[in-house]
């Protein structure tokens, strides 16, 4: 893959002009740049991949059945964490919110990771996906927040609500791929965004970076966007060790992960996705199932693994708890030890082990 220059854009939004909407003279409201190997000049795309499916395929697979009934409530069985403020030296310490927001203590940093406090994953306030679990800490309970990565724009990752309440309270270094900024911008005057493409990579405290990495998925708000915004995973890299957060992802050949070894080395942790993944037919080239995500964490040579985006916004066909039996059962199959790879739930803080 080509690698762009780098610009380490950290980007103050104030004065500068909303993005066009789609179909109003720019034929990419959110990003006008060179192409590359991973953008036409309009789209993005996944190279060597799969593009998103289809609208009919999508009406297909909503009225085709299959879908298993959630409960409306699913309480998770840790209390409500109160986080402190910092944690030092090689410490790493993870705390689940719920779906793929988790808070990340190292190094003397705090980071979020896709955050979502809202009740609803949708466009509409009264419709659409509805939490089943509250998140795993209030939103008046959270540290100093320094970093927030969002890894793309949709909703179940990209909620302007939460992003909003974050730069009023917190005033974070947003870190996100390209397009997204744009979003952000028009919502946020005044909100600090550090914008890149895949390969490059921002310096967010002395001694910590965090690098955008390819992964294979998509992104799109509404129905005239899809794929103008980028998507990508992060490597988080401290002196307490690196941390792989892949966003959303499908495992693709496991490309992704190949990568990440490669670029990067022995990582101490992987937070990677193991639900929404059925139908697999209309899922599996975005979204990875758990048994794709225990090899990934293989082939990343994470030495522990967090499963995120499960069990709490009813996205998919599969039963709430199956994304858990099933890494279980990936585990044992790869004879791996469940401490090495946990399907964290809202409010559980787990202290990962230092690489021995």
């Amino acid at each position: 893959m080509r690698k762009r220059q780098s610009t380490q854009r950290t980007l103050r939004a104030g004065g500068e002009a909303e993005p066009a909407a789609p179909g109003t003279g720019r034929s990419n409201p959110y990003y006008d740049g060179p192409p590359s190997d991973h953008f036409d000049g309009k789209l993005f795309f996944n190279p060597g991949g799969v593009p998103p499916a289809s609208f009919r395929d999508l009406l297909r697979w909503q009225t085709g059945g299959g879908r298993s009934k959630w409960p409306s409530h699913w309480p998770s069985p840790h209390p409500l964490a109160r986080p402190e403020a910092r944690v030092q030296a090689s410490g790493l310490r993870l705390t689940m919110v719920g779906h793929s927001t988790l808070l990340i203590q190292t190094a003397g940093l705090n980071i979020l990771t896709d955050p979502v406090w809202s009740e609803r994953v949708s466009p509409l306030s009264f419709a659409g996906p509805k939490r089943v679990n509250p998140p795993g800490i209030a939103f008046d309970d959270l540290p100093p927040i320094d970093v927030a990565l969002v890894s793309h724009n949709h909703y179940d990752h990209f909620d302007l609500a939460t992003l909003k309440r974050l730069q009023a309270r917190h005033d974070p270094l947003f870190v996100t791929p390209l397009g997204n900024d744009m979003l952000i911008r028009a919502a946020m005057p005044g909100a600090r965004i550090s914008v890149h493409d895949w390969d490059e990579n921002v310096e967010v405290m002395a001694g910590a970076v965090v690098h955008i990495e390819p992964v294979h998925h998509w992104s799109a708000r509404g129905t005239r966007d899809r794929r103008m915004a980028l998507w990508c995973g992060f490597v988080i890299e401290t002196s307490a060790g690196k941390i792989f957060f892949a966003g959303d992802t499908g495992f693709h050949d496991g490309a992704p992960y190949q990568r990440v070894a490669e670029r990067h080395g022995a990582l101490r942790l992987a937070i990677l996705p193991i639900g929404a993944y059925e139908p697999r037919w209309f899922m599996e080239p975005q979204h990875q199932d758990p048994d794709e995500a225990v090899r990934g964490m293989l082939l990343s040579g994470a030495s522990f693994a967090v499963g995120c985006h499960w069990g709490t916004f009813h996205l998919t066909n599969e039963p709430i708890d199956e994304p858990r039996q099933r890494l279980f059962s990936a585990l044992a199959t790869q004879g791996i030890a469940r401490e090495r790879f946990r399907p964290m739930l809202p409010g559980e803080v787990w202290d990962v082990p230092e690489i021995g």
